[in-house]
């Protein structure tokens, strides 16, 4: 194996402002290395503009196969992805007024993708990975309580959200019961 080049690349999905980002990588035969992020890349594929004020916390959740964390839209833009494992990302837009008010986009997540989650956009995943995954967070802002922001179960089978392993809501190894007993998107949709 010869050195092999991966260049960044992204791409729009139907949730406006939600991006899917290809890594630049390199790859020869002791491993790869991975840019995870690079303001001058990050920035080209957005524009021109990275998200205002810059990265403020960096997060990374370690969870086990069939863990399910989310769907949390906090008002904070998020850069999400693996480094390592795999994971099934969801994405739903709960801003009300936006054009794409309501739709649901999901990602196959390994090392090497990523996603740009704009702020109000609901971000959940699940491990795919039988050894577990390891998820990252970068975020515009500091996470702290009350912060404002939405959070909807991501077990509502109004959404058509199919999680790849099956969820047992009363296992908390597979989901928080605070993430289980979240008010569902469909039913706030209906009755707002």
């Amino acid at each position: 194996m010869s050195m092999q080049i991966t260049d960044m690349r992204s791409s729009e999905t139907s949730i406006e402002g939600l991006l899917i980002f290809t890594l630049k990588q390199v790859s020869d035969e002791r491993g790869t290395v991975r840019e995870f992020f690079r303001a001058s890349a990050h920035a080209g594929a957005l524009g021109g503009e990275l998200p205002e004020g810059g990265w403020r916390q960096v997060n990374v959740t370690e969870s086990g196969y069939g863990a399910i964390r989310g769907l949390h839209g906090e008002a904070t833009t998020k850069l999400v992805g693996c480094v390592s494992g795999a994971a099934f990302g969801a994405y739903l837009d709960a801003r009300p007024g936006s054009a794409s008010f309501g739709k649901l986009v999901t990602v196959d997540l390994s090392p090497g993708t990523q996603v740009l989650v704009p702020a109000g956009v609901c971000n959940g995943f699940q491990s795919v990975s039988p050894e577990g995954s390891q998820y990252l967070y970068c975020f515009t802002e500091e996470w702290r309580p009350g912060m404002p922001g939405s959070a909807y179960s991501p077990l509502d089978e109004g959404l058509g959200l199919d999680w790849p392993i099956p969820v047992d809501a009363g296992n908390p190894a597979q989901i928080s019961a605070k993430d289980a007993a979240a008010p569902k998107f469909s039913e706030q949709i209906v009755s707002g």
